[in-house]
């Protein structure tokens, strides 16, 4: 590399070194050492406690071909990267004791530092986790805050979906490189989020995959989020790791109930008794958290719901059947009820907003929101 290249290219051809961890980087940096390192013989990186092998392929990768082919590469792909020293890094990760070096982002770069919070849970859930996370993500996000997930099925998949279907966005942490699609049945939610929302990851391209990625991208959910929210987590739930990388960065814990004897409530029932974390039981309880006024609260959401009402393409009465299945699912014979639709026309408008995916059905002609 030489004279006159700049911090974060070291940075990133660091960080794309198997073996330099964010532990050896902040050791660089705290040391300032991070421009005379491109400098370093192979001796001098043993001596900074790098093994042999690994001294010589951080000397690889300092240097000017690897480093022009790395952004080469991302520019093609339409992937930018943000380092530590970065001013749009998210500021709560950068404060961690060893934040990742680099995060390799797609989408809207300015969502990195906006107020945001995680939801998690189980990849099974039941319609009542399903519904509350959905529920959660779009109301939150109706009021400005982002929705962080892991993009896995189930609880984080609805999370999402729920933060795009309101009037903010959310952001997709990945526990792949950008690029690598998992799970595959993911991937129409993936190219949402990359058009409407933002991906991240902090994996470089060509990272193969393993299920030690994923405690990694776990710490960039709880690290750049004011506080998580778990929505069903069985006993043993990987879900339960990301609420202890909650706790343990002195962020905010929520747990939504389950029902008794429900074991994928198991664990989100354990927090909670255990007093780990907070009952939520509405996103009001959030909203609280933030300092949001009510007054403040109520002029945003009639912003919002105009803009929301513009986007989402629904007649009036779509709207008020969606309303109503928001309160919980509801049959067909009960929409009727409620709402004095003659029932042909009812069923026109169930099966428009199934096609718009807005709402689903169950057996039993039960309906409830996606």
């Amino acid at each position: 590399m030489g004279q006159g290249w700049a911090r974060r290219d070291i940075l990133l051809a660091l960080h794309e070194t198997e073996g330099v961890g964010p532990a050896t980087i902040r050791k660089l940096r705290k040391r300032k050492l991070l421009e005379a390192c491109v400098q370093f013989s192979e001796e001098e990186w043993i001596s900074f406690g790098l093994p042999p092998l690994r001294a010589a392929a951080v000397r690889r990768s300092l240097s000017r071909p690897f480093a022009e082919e790395r952004k080469r590469l991302y520019a093609g792909m339409g992937v930018e990267w943000v380092t530590v020293e970065d001013e749009d890094y998210p500021e709560l990760l950068r404060h961690l004791k060893n934040p990742p070096a680099v995060l390799y982002v797609q989408g809207r770069k300015e969502l990195l530092n906006y107020p945001a919070y995680a939801i998690v849970g189980t990849r099974l859930p039941t319609a009542y986790g399903r519904q509350a996370a959905r529920m959660l993500a779009e109301r939150l996000s109706d009021v400005g805050i982002t929705i962080v997930s892991g993009l896995a099925r189930g609880i984080d998949a609805c999370a999402h979906e729920g933060a795009l279907r309101g009037t903010g966005s959310t952001i997709a942490v990945l526990g792949t490189p950008i690029g690598t699609i998992y799970p595959p049945q993911n991937a129409q939610l993936y190219h949402r989020i990359a058009e409407q929302g933002l991906l991240v990851s902090p994996f470089p391209l060509g990272t193969p995959g393993h299920p030690g990625l994923f405690p990694a991208r776990n710490a960039v959910i709880a690290g750049m989020t004011r506080g998580t929210i778990v929505v069903e987590a069985a006993e043993r739930s990987g879900s339960l790791i990301t609420a202890e990388l909650a706790e343990g960065f002195h962020r905010e814990l929520f747990a939504v109930p389950g029902m008794i004897g429900s074991p994928k409530s198991v664990g989100t029932n354990m927090l909670i008794k255990s007093g780990r974390a907070k009952l939520l039981t509405g996103p009001e309880d959030v909203m609280a958290d933030l300092w949001l006024t009510e007054a403040g609260l109520e002029s945003r959401r009639r912003v919002l719901d105009a803009a929301r009402r513009a986007a989402e393409g629904m007649t009036e009465e779509e709207r008020r059947i969606v309303e109503l299945l928001r309160e919980g699912p509801k049959t067909s014979d009960e929409l009727a009820e409620l709402t004095g639709i003659p029932f042909g026309h009812l069923h026109a408008l169930l099966i428009n907003l199934t096609v718009k995916r807005k709402i689903e059905q169950h057996p039993g002609s039960l309906y409830c929101v996606r």
